[in-house]
């Protein structure tokens, strides 16, 4: 079984067919989201364990095979040393770092890849802070595809080699991931590969919203108080208060159960939706001159920007950034006291759950879920 979905702006009325080769909005500019018809899909369906056990919820068609390398079934890991030193009721590491490619973004690369191959592009094209140009070369290489990937000179050099290994075209650019997206928008147009650009096609959420899943099955379909996300383009954090939304839809959740806090995880050195929280602004404006060791936190204006600060207001969630010590800091402290061999970005999303526990803005009784997503290995040369 497989369900029928359409394309839905984010921020107009615009519409269209599923089956769209879609980049963002025609109209306004603003990404496109998934939506599916009156589905009611049972949870005695789901069958393996990747992320495609969803496929039910996923944009896949009947008879179609997903482009897929073994992504999601990450492990859940509770944490009482974690929850003890913190001070709060109870601490689960959600360990992305599992997945193909050594991070999450393995999942919306699944996703993206398999309908773009689909829809019959040429190639396929990604600006990078790291992680998604090593998950979009390997999809690709899964998927037959050729691919480039631009890159700024900073990328962890270990990344760097990842994307060059699994064949993609590597170019790599001064400055930042908005450098970057600058120019792989340029060579899409100039060559007509697909711009698989965090949120620049509908796809990328579809996968991450997976994580969200889950995290409601691997707790017996419940959820956490506290979310704490580490975030730059934000699409895991979407795409998880997205299908939390579906979830109770579907009768997968409890109706009247409280849906989980969402905490924004940033650096002090690139904090644009922390700033935007802060002044209750719908929009954030782009950092200036971002700098921080946690590349994939280095994303100083995330086209997603109002569509993280709608999901933080929903869930009466919060933000809040940290020092690059804080990050080294906890990063170290993530993998001494669980064994999960954290990325910086990983350390930062529990620094802020220690800074906002201390501050008092998460309750000492919370139930809280933090994010690694991606590997430690990634960042040694």
């Amino acid at each position: 079984m497989s369900a029928h979905w359409t394309l839905h702006c984010s921020a107009c009325d615009y519409t269209a067919d599923g089956d769209t080769l879609a980049t963002v909005c025609p109209k306004c500019g603003q990404p496109l989201l998934v939506e599916y018809g009156d589905i009611r899909p049972s949870r005695e369906s789901l069958d393996g364990w990747s992320m495609w056990r969803y496929s039910w919820v996923l944009p896949l068609h009947e008879r179609e095979k997903p482009v897929s390398l073994g992504e999601g079934g990450t492990p859940l890991l509770e944490s009482p040393r974690l929850a003890r030193e913190l001070g709060v009721r109870r601490l689960w590491i959600k360990d992305e770092a599992l997945n193909p490619t050594a991070s999450f973004k393995a999942r919306g690369m699944s996703a993206a890849v398999t309908r773009a191959l689909a829809q019959g592009v040429p190639g396929l094209v990604v600006p990078t802070a790291g992680n998604a140009g090593a998950a979009m070369a390997a999809y690709a290489a899964a998927a037959g595809l050729p691919a480039r990937v631009f890159a700024p000179e900073t990328t962890p050099k270990t990344i760097l080699d990842t994307i060059r290994a699994l064949g993609a075209t590597l170019v790599t650019v001064p400055g930042h991931i908005g450098d970057a997206g600058k120019q792989a928008r340029a060579f899409a147009a100039e060559s007509g590969f697909f711009d698989v650009s965090t949120l620049r096609e509908p796809y990328r959420i579809e996968g991450k919203k997976t994580m969200g899943l889950e995290l409601a099955e691997q707790l017996g379909w419940r959820l956490p108080d506290v979310v704490v996300y580490p975030t730059g383009g934000g699409t895991g954090l979407i795409g998880m208060w997205k299908v939390f939304a579906e979830m109770r839809r579907w009768g997968w959740l409890d109706r009247d159960a409280a849906l989980p806090r969402m905490i924004v995880a940033q650096a002090e050195g690139c904090a644009p939706m922390v700033r935007a929280f802060a002044a209750h602004a719908d929009r954030a404006t782009p950092w200036e001159n971002p700098s921080t060791h946690a590349s994939g936190l280095r994303v100083p204006g995330p086209l997603g920007d109002r569509l993280i600060l709608r999901a933080l207001y929903e869930s009466r969630g919060d933000a809040a950034a940290v020092s690059e010590d804080d990050i080294r800091r906890d990063t170290a402290t993530l993998a001494h006291a669980t064994g999960v061999d954290a990325a910086p970005e990983g350390g930062c999303a529990l620094a802020v759950t220690r800074k906002l526990v201390a501050e008092g803005r998460v309750a000492p009784d919370a139930e809280i879920v933090v994010f690694n997503t991606g590997s430690g290995a990634s960042y040694r040369a």
